[in-house]
């Protein structure tokens, strides 16, 4: 069993910020496989499907961004989930627009939702696909991850994630290692 989580911010005022990357890139997984985010648990929305006879659960956790880490644990507990089958997929300041990053582990990089994760699950050792939002490194940092992006970036952040099905497809039949070689420092989209 996997736990693939992105995450993001409840609520129509986040729709279409940067923070909402993982909200954004699990959507249109769960759109490709005739899903939809129809069953709540622990404060998460969650939905699942069977890939080569593993079930795959897709997460939104619906506590904000700075909260995900309490409802990931409960999932990965609740199911039982080893941490080497966890996914989390979240918005990344220090990557490009257009860019994707794919990591084992590292720090939380200052990311609020990776950071209660890593305290919850006492560990930064753990599966991540980080999106690029950043486009202008001179922002407020709170106000560029929460405010509405501008159409362009906008229009590229949409790009990025209607790769989504195919990146979790290759996560699921690719080595780890083989998923980072072929998307880390790419340009996933021209």
């Amino acid at each position: 069993m996997k736990l693939i989580a992105g995450l993001g911010n409840p609520g129509k005022e986040y729709e279409n910020t940067r923070h909402n990357a993982g909200f954004k890139f699990i959507d249109k997984v769960a759109k490709e496989n005739n899903l939809e985010f129809n069953k709540e648990k622990f404060g998460g929305l969650y939905t699942e499907f069977n890939y080569q006879n593993e079930k795959i659960i897709l997460l939104k956790p619906q506590k904000y961004m700075n909260l995900s880490g309490e409802v990931i644990i409960k999932f990965k507990d609740f199911f039982k989930i080893n941490i080497s089958d966890l996914l989390i997929i979240c918005d990344d300041l220090d990557t490009q627009l257009g860019k994707i990053k794919i990591k084992y582990k590292g720090s939380s990089g200052g990311h609020n939702g990776l950071k209660n994760i890593e305290n919850h699950m006492h560990t930064n050792t753990y599966k991540r696909i980080k999106i690029g939002i950043s486009s202008n490194k001179n922002h407020d940092k709170i106000d560029y991850v929460i405010g509405k992006m501008p159409k362009h970036d906008l229009d590229i952040l949409e790009k990025v994630t209607d790769l989504a099905p195919t990146i979790i497809k290759d996560y699921l039949n690719l080595t780890f290692d083989n998923l980072m070689n072929k998307y880390n420092n790419k340009e996933v989209i021209k």
